[in-house]
């Protein structure tokens, strides 16, 4: 059986929810990890970091926007979603073209040195590719969520319009 679709005052709730749980989540979790990496003397990681926890904090703008009945609130959702997904996305660019591979910590190697060997392929080779691998489905998974993030905001524009202009105690 089919649901009605959502009533536009339920959607513009939805969406503030969404917008302030996702903003505070990523404002958090990169602002630990800027954090965590100026500590560890890792500059560009730090700065990366905050560039980052800056796309939470425009995500927490929008939806204080909106909840003050701004409109406006909506493309600062969207813009924080692109402008997410464009700092994942230079991450792992640059990560990609300036290889940094970490050290094996001791107690990894045999198991690091029996996978390569069981790809038929030397250390150095298997720790690349699996470099590669990594940062490549980084970039994959931000350019579906956060590419799903936007689109979810931009299919609820209308609605959210329609919640914000409707007179009250309607």
């Amino acid at each position: 059986m089919l649901q009605p679709p959502l009533l536009p005052e339920e959607t513009y709730i939805r969406v503030i929810r969404l917008a302030k749980a996702d903003g505070f989540g990523v404002l958090a979790f990169s602002g630990l990890f800027a954090v965590l990496a100026a500590t560890g003397g890792d500059a560009s990681g730090a700065m990366v970091g905050l560039i980052v926890s800056g796309a939470g904090a425009i995500e927490l703008h929008g939806a204080g926007l909106l909840q003050a009945g701004e409109i406006r609130g909506m493309r600062w959702l969207i813009g924080s979603q692109l402008f997410l997904l464009f700092a994942i996305l230079a991450y792992c660019a640059l990560r990609l073209t300036q290889i940094e591979l970490p050290p094996i910590p001791e107690e990894m190697k045999g198991l690091v040195e029996s996978s390569a060997q069981q790809a038929e392929m030397p250390v150095p080779d298997y720790l690349l590719l699996i470099y590669r691998i990594s940062f490549g489905m980084v970039a994959l998974a931000a350019l579906i969520y956060q590419g799903g993030m936007t689109l979810y905001y931009l299919r609820r524009r209308a609605a959210v319009r329609q919640a914000l202009e409707a007179p009250a105690g309607e």
